[in-house]
């Protein structure tokens, strides 16, 4: 028996041209911030260096890849088809969605001033390379894991303009996961440098500036 053709309503064609817009959107920035990624992660690794990502504890190494591998899926699952992702939208206001547009940027410049400022310093795990140095300039200035920061502004902005209610509990689980690594991380550079970081911990803060600290 055939099925009856239900014409879709004048709001379900306007969610689908909305969602077509930030589908765009969403590609475009990709297509730009990702090469400019790829470039630093492979610069970083020029050295060929192999780093212990056990360091992480088996905690971290068990949750956040994993789930870090089921945001980006559904991501580019939206990406690629916008109503494979309907199980999990939520309706919000089209100006939250460009909202979102608005964050993702701050967070696109954010990430690629972060990746200046490391350098070759960049790495995938809490460990140091042999020749680390304390990076002190850029964003560093103020905070000590704007990488995170941007991940995080990142991981918000894309739930914005996806309106995804998984991807964004998805960020939120991730973002925890990243504050628990960054204990582990920063134990590991005051064991690098000692009095040095201790101090520089002293005149930031982890996440946002710390209000009143001298930034010399």
């Amino acid at each position: 028996m055939a099925r009856d053709y239900i014409a879709p309503t004048g709001s379900n064609l306007s969610s689908m041209n909305h969602d077509q817009t930030f589908r765009a959107v969403l590609i475009v920035v990709f297509l730009v911030v990702l090469p400019i990624g790829i470039y630093h992660r492979l610069r970083s690794q020029a050295t060929r260096e192999k780093l212990d990502r056990r360091q992480e504890g088996l905690f971290i190494l068990a949750t956040l890849r994993p789930l870090g591998a089921a945001f980006w899926f559904g991501v580019i699952a939206w990406m690629v088809d916008p109503g494979s992702m309907a199980w999990s939208s939520m309706s919000i206001p089209v100006w939250l969605r460009w909202t979102g547009v608005g964050v993702i940027a701050i967070a696109s410049r954010l990430l690629v001033w972060t990746f200046r400022s490391l350098g070759t310093n960049l790495t995938e795990t809490v460990g140091t390379r042999r020749r680390h140095t304390l990076v002190l300039h850029g964003p560093y200035r103020w905070i000590r894991h704007p990488f995170y920061d941007s991940a995080a502004l990142f991981m918000v902005a894309i739930s914005m303009i996806v309106a995804n209610w998984f991807l964004l509990v998805m960020g939120v689980v991730l973002f925890c996961l990243l504050i628990i690594r960054t204990r582990i991380e920063e134990a590991n550079l005051v064991a690098r440098f000692g009095d040095s970081y201790r101090t520089y911990m002293e005149r930031t803060g982890r996440f946002l500036p710390r209000i009143g600290a001298n930034q010399r």
